[in-house]
């Protein structure tokens, strides 16, 4: 038995659950904040979530969870069989999070926490992100799945990501930049949120946010 740890609002989180979901893999859900406590390093080294616990131990790091899920769990696959159609499965993901999610994040303070970020940084990360998710557009097919006519690994990723950068340049900018630089996601989101997993997922995602929200 799977047990996953951390919080539903977290994109990286629900990356994971999606997998779990998808391959139809047994899991607990245990709601966790990142800390740095003892009991949490030991966990997962840097406090950070999400982590999971399997009858083989503790592995963190949202990406190396998603291919421990595939190999311990090879029915359902989310890759692709040929070497390199899997290697192009990890490398949109890798692309997604550190050239497009990660740079947003610099933004989810005002987004997100009523705090505020400079101009500044807001033109610095316009322009990082335009770029991001225009070399991001040149590596998804949208035919009609992210990188073929099969849901995968790349669309477990897709969209838990790329609904929070569109919610965020929305937010910050008065655009959804992410609607704006890759044509035809509009319809691949619909698409995806057509598949009962998603819609779980969703009705899970919202269901968290009211009560964090009822609680500030």
């Amino acid at each position: 038995m799977i047990t996953l740890y951390g919080s539903l609002i977290s994109n990286y989180y629900n990356k994971i659950k999606l997998a779990l979901l998808e391959k139809e893999i047994a899991f607990l859900e245990q709601p966790v904040a990142p800390s740095q406590n003892e009991a949490m390093l030991r966990r997962s080294p840097l406090g950070k979530i999400p982590f999971i616990k399997s009858d083989d131990g503790y592995l963190s790091e949202s990406q190396a969870i998603l291919e421990y899920l595939e190999d311990a769990f090879p029915a359902k696959p989310l890759y692709p069989e040929k070497v390199l159609e899997r290697a192009k499965c990890r490398e949109f993901i890798q692309h997604l999070e550190l050239n497009v999610e990660l740079i947003a994040r610099r933004l989810y303070a005002e987004a997100f926490f009523g705090q505020t970020v400079s101009q500044e940084i807001k033109n610095e990360v316009r322009a990082k992100i335009t770029m991001g998710l225009t070399g991001l557009a040149r590596l998804m097919k949208l035919s009609p799945y992210a990188l073929g006519d099969r849901f995968t690994a790349a669309d477990v990723a897709a969209w838990p990501h790329l609904q929070i950068v569109s919610f965020v340049t929305q937010k910050i900018y008065g655009q959804n930049l992410v609607i704006e630089y890759i044509q035809g996601v509009a319809a691949y989101i619909k698409l995806i949120e057509s598949r009962p997993y998603v819609q779980k997922l969703g009705e899970d995602l919202m269901a968290a946010l009211a009560v964090k929200l009822q609680n500030q």
